[in-house]
């Protein structure tokens, strides 16, 4: 057997990949307002909040989440690839306050393609469901002009658990688990700019499991939870907001790789990040914040950190167990009564 045998790469097409090949979020919540109501008391989630996943009640002890998630690729490597495509469908469920129980494969896949690249990605995604201990039980694949994968997921939780994303409380603190800028990276790395050690940072970062972090939140009060994928920081913390409360975010404790400054300080954003600002601004206030910062704060992110709402009380035990883990987290913004705008970002 060849043991050195070299490993397929996915071909570069320019396109968007990761989360940031989302749909604008203008159309989409144009799209899911002209949907029907949905009118069913064992439904504890829907689409109604744009939270991460859809949540069913079963019995008085025991609710089924489901999510499912997609996207083409945003790195070189096939096996990466799975492992960080998986590893962001996987979050919804944290983020939904559950445990992963099993995962679908989702392929989109040229007929014409190396089929060495997809086995690879199937491995890398196999990898990460794997790790969560979910359990890989199928999929579908269909031909396509390009290649896409991710998975659909399916996970367990007690009706009294479930984490929501717009259910924070005033003077709760948010936590972010991962750094900002991944896609302002990856976005410039397939198109051939030199981001140093910024690619590697982002990818370990994408491809870790928001497993570790909820596993540690899950010990302390969580009154509000969300990821933050192709809508960006920002993005997601709008939809956890309500016209009860405004979200108020110290931009200086926000984490992000450095090389994600130097891109965004030379023009080099993503046309999901214009997205995100045109669809946003109404809902956010900057208050003396540099332009490079407003650019990764609306960057979209792949596989990214939880955003956890949690009480001012509880900091600094959460933080104490958090730095326990190999995790860029920081305290990033507080909940106060309400404002003017959803986000004031100072």
């Amino acid at each position: 057997m060849n043991n050195n045998k070299i490993s397929p790469t996915i071909p570069r097409d320019m396109g968007c990949g990761g989360c940031a090949a989302k749909l604008p979020p203008k159309i989409l919540h144009g799209l899911l307002r002209g949907l029907p109501v949905v009118t069913d008391d064992r439904l504890l989630v829907g689409f109604d909040t744009s939270d991460d996943g859809a949540v069913f009640k079963l019995t008085e002890d025991l609710a089924i989440i489901q999510t499912m998630d997609f996207f083409p690729p945003m790195v070189d490597d096939p096996e990466l690839f799975g492992k960080i495509a998986a590893a962001n469908a996987l979050s919804d469920i944290y983020a939904m306050g559950g445990q992963p129980i099993t995962a679908m494969n989702i392929v989109c896949f040229p007929q014409e393609e190396d089929t060495a690249i997809l086995a690879a990605i199937l491995r890398g995604g196999a990898e990460k469901i794997a790790e969560s201990g979910a359990v890989l039980c199928g999929g579908h694949s269909i031909s396509d002009s390009g290649i896409k994968y991710g998975l659909s997921v399916s996970g367990t939780v007690h009706p009294d658990k479930v984490k929501k994303n717009n259910t924070c409380k005033i003077e709760d603190r948010i936590i972010l688990t991962k750094p900002l800028g991944v896609g302002l990276i990856t976005a410039s790395h397939r198109a051939g700019r030199d981001v140093g050690d910024g690619y590697a940072q982002a990818t370990r970062s994408m491809q870790t499991l928001n497993k570790y972090a909820f596993e540690v939140a899950s010990k302390y009060t969580i009154h509000a939870c969300t990821d933050v994928t192709g809508f960006g920081f920002l993005g997601h913390l709008n939809e956890m907001t309500t016209q009860e409360y405004s979200i108020q975010v110290d931009c200086s404790a926000v984490q992000y790789i450095p090389q994600a400054k130097e891109l965004a300080e030379m023009g080099h954003i993503t046309g999901g990040g214009k997205n995100n600002r045109n669809f946003l601004e109404p809902s956010v206030e900057f208050v003396g914040v540099p332009t490079f910062m407003e650019e990764i704060l609306f960057d979209p992110q792949t596989s990214g950190g939880l955003l956890l709402s949690v009480p001012q009380a509880e900091v600094d035990e959460i933080i104490a167990d958090l730095s326990k883990l190999e995790l860029a987290f920081s305290v990033v913004a507080t909940v106060v009564p309400r404002e003017s705008a959803n986000i004031i970002v100072q």
